[in-house]
């Protein structure tokens, strides 16, 4: 029983206390006005900040839960109707205790949709908050800002930041901010946590600054910050500097799941090609001035790891610069545009070529790596230099181990109005050639050593169409190797011996050779063949005649010379037709039935008109055709 009447006792004095309490805030409520009130949190405002706060609203003060002060259309640095900060309204929490004695004190401050606006301005660095800035530095000497302060957290509530830099061109919207701010009233650190939308991403965003003060009057202070969304992860440890312009000194990492989707996200077009996916890099950084500098960096991408230094420099055109070096990298997804022919290996690609991502930045990349991929092409140490502007793409080839031999040269596309103009000089010293013709042309006719020179170019939307205009000309050296799909020699004895045999399908065997030597002119995407001589110890071919590059065929005429033969030299005219990939080699019948000892008969009366008449009378008959539809007698010779 005592023990019940001691709990009740003790449920009354706690009940007595909040409701003198309670009283107490209703009655201090009451008897603060709400022009007092706002000027009370004006001038504590002022005294946390040195910046006065112009109130264009109304004032209302809520009594009970929370007591709070809340005022309207509130904006800091109004200039010519652009203030650089303008919230809907400004709640000020009040901390309890006081209110009890009738003082205003504030807990906590919360901006209800704030815009905040910052503009640089071209040229000086400074923008339009370089003034309170100034006096929110002087407000917050270490000497002075224990004794005013009284809040110590910033709350944004839907807030939205525009920050615009006409001189780079640039204008970035965060809208839907939520931020806590840690407000420097017991330490000399500032930090910052929260979220915003950029463009359609949600950010999670924290930040730190060591020394606020410091970093106010544009002294060293240690600076962190965490940026992580769908599209990307950003951290970054190390120090700022403001003097004169800012400046950050440290180490940076980020992780990139697909490039060229953050890269759509900031409105810029996505790289050509089908790569630039998952991307990593760390690496040390000098920033400032808009120009960063990565030294040293290590660089992931698509799986190509790398490491050596990059800048990156914003303005009117995005500038990236580096040298990097690597072992492993495979370049297949960056020419996947490229395709030089179609799926059926038959046909030039037709699809269109797609260069807009050559339009907005500049690049001036060196890159060595130990062994490089280019779909089924293998290459060893390469040493490239990449250059882009302007809508322009080069590549220069220093040095490259190909196909078993060295390539140097260069090609170029760039943005043209029929679609794309390509450019290329390329020379493949004593390669294989059975697999740099067949990978880059389809040809799989000869094989051996030799050295392939192309000078080329030609415009178009697509690779087909590029082949319909191209110019230029090409030369191919060779010694010791053979022709594949003929054995020449083994046709000549036969038809020596037995002209009229037939040939049967000479698209086998091989023809070796001592010395082979092609001069090609392309003139409109038709290759005239001007001078090609094989030469070996018992065959000599020499071909002339033109080849359509946009249909891949041939139309060739040649000489095939027995040299070891029993007449002392057996000549045999022939003609090459076809498909590159599939030609037809024929014998000229008219040589065949000229040598051929049984025909001669028949040729001998062609020869005399009265018997040439009398045969084609006995064809007609036999055949029930006119003269003028009758296929003509072969001419005397």
């Amino acid at each position: 029983m005592p023990t019940a009447i001691g709990f009740k006792r003790l449920v009354i004095a706690i009940g007595a206390v909040v409701a003198l309490c309670l009283g107490a805030i209703v009655l201090s409520s009451m008897v603060v006005s709400a022009d007092s009130a706002r000027d009370a949190v004006v001038a504590q405002v002022k005294a946390a900040t040195g910046i006065e706060p112009a109130i264009r609203g109304p004032v209302n003060i809520s009594i009970f839960p929370p007591d709070s002060v809340s005022l309207t259309d509130v904006v800091l640095g109004d200039n010519r109707n652009r203030p650089a900060l303008a919230a809907q309204m400004v709640t000020a929490r009040l901390k309890l205790i006081p209110l009890l004695f009738g003082r205003i004190e504030i807990a906590d401050v919360v901006l209800v949709r704030p815009r905040i606006a910052i503009a640089f301005q071209n040229g000086t660095g400074n923008s339009n908050w370089s003034a309170l800035i100034d006096t929110l530095s002087r407000t917050l000497k270490p000497t002075t800002t224990s004794s005013v302060v009284t809040f110590s957290e910033i709350r944004i509530n839907d807030g939205t930041v525009v920050i615009e830099h006409p001189e780079h061109k640039l204008r970035e919207v965060l809208t839907h901010v939520e931020m806590s701010l840690a407000w420097p009233s017991i330490s000399k650190s500032f930090g910052a946590t929260g979220q915003f939308g950029w463009r359609t991403e949600v950010i999670e965003a924290s930040l730190g600054i060591a020394d606020f003060h410091a970093a106010l009057t544009g002294e060293t202070s240690g600076l962190k910050f965490k940026l992580a969304g769908p599209s990307m992860k950003v951290a970054f440890d190390g120090t700022m500097n403001t003097d004169p312009t800012l400046k950050i000194d440290g180490s940076i990492s980020a992780d990139v799941p697909r490039l060229r989707d953050l890269l759509r996200i900031a409105g810029r077009q996505p790289f050509i090609g089908k790569g630039f996916n998952k991307f990593m890099l760390k690496a040390t950084v000098k920033a400032g001035g808009g120009t960063a500098a990565l030294a040293p960096v290590n660089i992931e991408l698509d799986g190509n790891a790398a490491e050596g230094v990059l800048t990156y420099s914003l303005g009117p055109r995005r500038n990236v610069q580096g040298t990097l070096a690597a072992e492993n990298v495979d370049l297949t997804p960056y020419v996947s545009t490229f395709h030089i022919l179609a799926n059926n290996a038959r046909d030039w690609n037709r699809s269109p070529l797609t260069l807009d991502g050559l339009a907005d930045t500049d690049l001036d990349l060196r890159l060595s790596a130990a062994r490089i991929t280019v779909g089924p092409t293998r290459i060893g140490r390469t040493a490239l230099a990449a250059n882009m502007r302007n809508g322009s793409f080069n590549l220069t080839v220093g040095e490259s181990q190909v196909f078993n031999g060295l390539v140097t040269g260069s090609f170029t596309i760039a943005k043209a109005k029929s679609g794309a103009a390509v450019k290329s000089q390329m020379h493949f010293a004593d390669v294989d050639l059975d697999s740099c013709l067949n990978q880059l042309f389809g040809i799989k006719r000869i094989d051996g050593k030799g050295t392939v020179a192309l000078a080329l170019d030609g415009s178009g939307d697509s690779v087909e169409a590029i082949m319909h205009t191209l110019n230029g000309d090409a030369r191919l050296t060779s010694t010791n190797g053979a022709l594949t799909g003929i054995n020449a020699e083994q046709l000549l004895r036969r038809l020596e011996r037995r002209p009229l045999s037939g040939t049967g399908d000479l698209r086998s065997g091989r023809t070796p050779y001592d010395k082979l030597n092609i001069a090609v002119k392309i003139s409109d995407g038709v290759a005239s063949v001007d001078d090609a001589v094989l030469d070996s110890p018992a065959v000599k071919l020499s071909i002339n005649g033109t080849s359509s590059i946009p249909a891949r065929e041939l139309d060739l005429r040649g000489t095939a010379t027995l040299v070891a033969s029993n007449d002392g030299g057996f000549e045999l005219p022939f003609v090459i037709s076809g498909p590159w990939d599939d030609a037809i080699v024929l014998p000229d019948p008219q040589s065949l039935i000229r040598r051929s000892g049984a025909a001669q008969p028949l040729l001998d009366a062609v020869k005399n008109r009265k018997a040439r008449d009398a045969v084609r009378s006995a064809i007609e008959r036999l055949t029930g055709t006119t003269s003028q539809s009758t296929v003509p007698l072969p001419s005397r010779p």
